[in-house]
């Protein structure tokens, strides 16, 4: 996908999110919403990195940072259908890689520890304040919840929720 099909896919999939469907009302509400900047910027400043257009990946970074109230590294890789539902305080490490699907609250710290990062599958939805700390694997079909703190892998369709996070199984929900 180029950036931009990467970007329509992120307003359609926050407006899913957010209003229940990707009507064209609903794609303008969602243009105006929260995060939606942050993630347009996100995706300019991944295309440039991916470019080698270091100079302007580094503005787009600081752009984010200043209007979009968030620090996502340059090299940070996400698929289609990445969502920030509200951009305040998110923090992601460079070296994070998720797949698609992927929808995050405010607050949220995904980050390196001892050169080691986070990698998400698709489907994960990670809820306000929450930390995905280390060299851990997200599975696909995952909900960590809300100021839960991840330190320990967390298999498909799971939930982990807690401090640190426990793994609760989708049967025990």
């Amino acid at each position: 996908m180029n950036v931009w099909q990467l970007i329509v896919s992120d307003i359609k999939a926050k407006a899913e999110w957010i209003y229940g469907s990707s009507s064209r009302n609903n794609i303008l509400k969602a243009l105006f919403t929260d995060g939606t900047f942050a993630m347009v910027v996100y995706r300019l400043m991944q295309a440039s990195h991916r470019l080698h257009l270091t100079p302007l990946a580094m503005i787009f970074n600081k752009i984010n940072v200043v209007f979009g109230r968030c620090i996502i590294g340059r090299g940070a890789s996400f698929g289609p259908r990445f969502v920030l539902i509200h951009s305040y305080g998110v923090v992601i490490n460079s070296a994070v890689s998720g797949g698609s699907d992927i929808k995050i609250e405010h607050l949220v710290t995904i980050g390196a520890e001892k050169d080691k990062s986070p990698v998400l599958g698709n489907n994960v939805f990670i809820g306000a304040g929450a930390k995905i700390i280390g060299g851990v694997k997200i599975g696909s079909n995952v909900r960590i919840g809300a100021n839960a703190v991840v330190v320990e892998d967390v298999p498909d369709g799971s939930t982990a929720v807690g401090v640190p996070a426990k793994i609760i199984e989708k049967e025990k929900l």
